[in-house]
């Protein structure tokens, strides 16, 4: 089995589960940013969403048996608006989840984000974050990793050189902004 054949086989219990309970989601991170040309080889995708509370248990009980959770670390994730993760038993495929804090980034990445069909001989269909909002977001997580992650770097270097003239620049300025990634972005845009 390939990759992304573990990747759907990880992603469709989840986004099946997520559509039925009609909680909003989009792909980012390393996923997002191979979508959008930045490949790189990953065990794991990130998923954003607007879980509540009282929808843990439904949830939990759609997630089959190939998965690990732990049901205290999504109810804590939820409360926190942090991650939680799963790990689909036949591939050891990382499921992140993170909880959207609503900010109005969060907010904007939501709304902003394409449907797309993911894999090969598989596929899913799911939205995921446009390339300006896996920029923002990588550099907000590069900052919070005290700007130590080359990857992170990486990525967003050769999806800023992917866009060229087409990015949102505008866009980019007052996302990062609001994320307090202003000089980030200023550097990545000067190199």
């Amino acid at each position: 089995m390939s990759e992304t054949d573990d990747l759907v086989e990880a992603l469709g219990p989840v986004v099946a589960a997520f559509n039925n309970l009609k909680i909003p989601h989009y792909i980012g991170g390393s996923i997002a940013s191979s979508y959008h040309g930045a490949t790189r080889s990953t065990m794991d995708v990130d998923l954003v969403c607007e879980m509540h509370e009282t929808q843990v248990v439904e949830f939990l009980a759609k997630i089959d048996d190939r998965f690990y959770v732990s049901e205290s670390a999504v109810r804590q994730a939820v409360l926190r608006k942090s991650c939680f993760n799963l790990i689909h038993l036949p591939s050891s495929f990382k499921v992140d989840v993170f909880v959207s804090r609503q900010r109005a980034f969060d907010n904007d990445c939501m709304r902003r984000a394409n449907v797309a069909t993911l894999g090969d001989s598989r596929t899913i269909e799911v939205p995921i974050a446009t390339a300006e909002d896996a920029i923002i977001s990588k550099l907000e997580w590069y900052r919070l990793t005290n700007e130590t992650s080359e990857r992170q770097w990486d990525d967003v270097s050769r999806l800023i050189r992917l866009l060229g003239d087409s990015a949102d620049f505008e866009y980019l300025r007052q996302a990062a902004e609001s994320v307090g990634v202003t000089d980030l972005m200023d550097r990545l845009i000067d190199n």
